[in-house]
C-alpha cells in the first residue's frame, strides 16, 4: 500500500456569463493639490504587467475638478504605461470625499466594466477602496506585497502578509467583479517614464460626467491645513536607510546606528520591536505595521529579518545584514551578510565611510 500522500485536485473554475464582459486593469490615479501620489506611477507599472498577462488594456482613472489638472494627470498617465483614461471632472471632486469620489468611482465600474481595479495603500486609497467594494459587492484584498495573474481562469493573484505577518497568503476573488487590490506605496518598483508615449500609441481620453450636486453631500471641506512632514523621517522615499533591532540590547546602544546615517547622509529606520520598546519614534518604523521602503541601500543591524520586517524592505536594491546568529533569517535574503557583533562593526563602518569621504572630497 502506498504511503504517498492523495494530490489534491485544483478545484474546476467557471466564470459567471455575466462578469465574461468585464475587461481591463484600471489604477486609481490618486492626487491632491496638483500632486499625483508616486504609488499611483508605482501601480501604472505592475498594472502594465497584469494587463499584458490577460491581453487586455491598462487604464488610468481620475477624478477631479474642472481646472484640476486633470488633463495633466491623464497625459502623465500614458507616459508610464496607460493605454487610456477615464477623466471624470465635477465641482463635488475638488477636494476628496468618500461619498463623491465612491459615487463616481462606482458609476464608471459600472459603466466601463474593469476585471481588475487597483489603488495605493494610503490613507485616501484605503478609505476610497473599502467603500466602493462594498457598494460593487465585490472582494477586495489589502496591502498586497506582489501581484499576478492565474491565466487558467484569469483570476488576479494577490497576495499580502497574514497572521501578523508570519505567513504570506494568496487571495483570488473568483466570481466577483472587479477584482481590488491595494498596494502600499514603494512596494512596486517604479516605472521608467516615456514621454511622449501617449501620442506614439495614439491613447484616448474617456470623459465621463458625474451627475452630483453639492446639496446632496452630507461632508463638507471647510479649510486645508497642509501637514508641515519637512521635520519627519522621509524613509519611503530616502535612497539609503541604516536600520536596527532589538539586537543592539539596549536603547543607547542605537546611538551606533545614527552615527553611521550621519556620515552616509541616511535615514535611520528601526524595528518593530524597538518602536516599541521605545527606542526609536513610530514613523522610523519598518515593515508590515510600518513603512515599505526600496532605498538603493538598506543596512540592518542587529535585526533577525522576521517576515514581518521583511515584507516592509526586501525591495532594496543591495542589503547589507549585520547579525551575530548565523541562523538568522534575514541572511536568506540580504545580498551582503556580515556574522558578527553590532556594537564592534557599526562603529568600524562608520570610522571608514568617514574617513573615505573625507579623502574623495579632499581629492574633489
Amino acid at each position: 500500500m502506498s504511503n504517498d500522500a492523495p494530490v489534491k485536485k485544483k478545484r474546476k473554475f467557471e466564470l459567471d456569463p455575466r462578469l465574461a464582459a468585464y475587461k481591463g486593469v484600471w489604477v486609481f490615479i490618486e492626487h491632491e493639490r496638483g500632486q499625483v501620489h508616486p504609488v499611483s506611477w508605482e501601480l501604472l507599472g505592475e498594472g502594465r504587467k497584469l494587463a499584458d498577462m490577460l491581453g487586455v488594456e491598462l487604464a488610468g482613472v481620475v477624478l477631479a475638478a474642472p481646472g484640476d489638472d486633470g488633463q495633466r494627470f491623464c497625459h502623465d498617465a500614458f507616459a508610464y504605461g496607460a493605454d487610456l483614461c477615464y477623466l471624470m471632472e465635477s465641482p463635488v471632486l475638488k477636494d476628496y470625499r468618500n461619498d463623491p469620489y465612491t459615487r463616481g468611482m462606482t458609476e464608471l465600474v459600472n459603466t466601463y466594466q474593469p476585471e481588475v481595479l487597483l489603488l495605493g495603500a494610503t490613507t485616501q486609497g484605503r478609505d476610497l477602496a473599502g467603500s466602493v467594494a462594498t457598494t460593487l459587492l465585490t472582494g477586495l484584498t489589502a496591502d498586497c506585497t506582489s501581484l499576478t495573474i492565474d491565466l487558467e481562469n484569469r483570476s488576479l493573484a494577490a497576495t499580502r502578509p497574514t497572521f501578523g505577518g508570519s505567513l504570506l497568503c494568496t487571495i483570488v476573488t473568483l466570481n466577483y467583479r472587479p477584482q481590488m487590490a491595494t498596494v502600499r506605496p514603494r512596494v512596486m518598483a517604479m516605472p521608467e517614464r516615456q514621454e511622449g508615449r501617449g501620442a506614439l500609441i495614439n491613447a484616448r481620453i474617456v470623459e465621463h460626467p458625474l451627475a452630483m450636486a453639492e446639496e446632496s453631500i452630507i461632508t463638507k471641506v471647510l479649510d486645508y491645513i497642509p501637514d508641515d512632514s519637512r521635520d519627519k523621517p522621509q524613509l519611503p522615499f530616502a535612497d539609503i536607510i541604516v536600520s536596527g533591532g532589538k539586537g543592539l540590547a539596549k536603547q543607547e546602544n542605537f546611538q551606533l546606528v545614527w552615527d553611521l546615517a550621519r556620515v552616509l547622509g541616511a535615514e535611520v529606520g528601526a524595528s518593530r520591536p524597538v518602536v516599541q520598546a521605545g527606542w526609536a519614534e513610530l514613523d522610523r518604523q519598518v515593515g508590515q505595521s510600518g513603512k515599505t521602503v526600496r532605498p538603493k541601500l538598506y543596512i540592518a543591524a542587529g535585526i533577525s529579518g522576521a517576515i514581518q520586517h521583511r515584507v516592509g524592505m526586501e525591495g532594496a536594491d543591495c542589503i547589507i545584514a549585520i547579525n551575530n546568529d548565523p541562523n538568522a533569517p534575514i541572511f536568506d535574503f540580504a545580498h551582503y551578510g556580515i556574522v558578527g557583533d553590532a556594537l564592534q562593526i557599526l562603529p568600524a563602518l562608520t570610522e571608514a565611510f568617514r574617513q573615505k569621504l573625507a579623502t574623495t572630497r579632499r581629492a574633489g
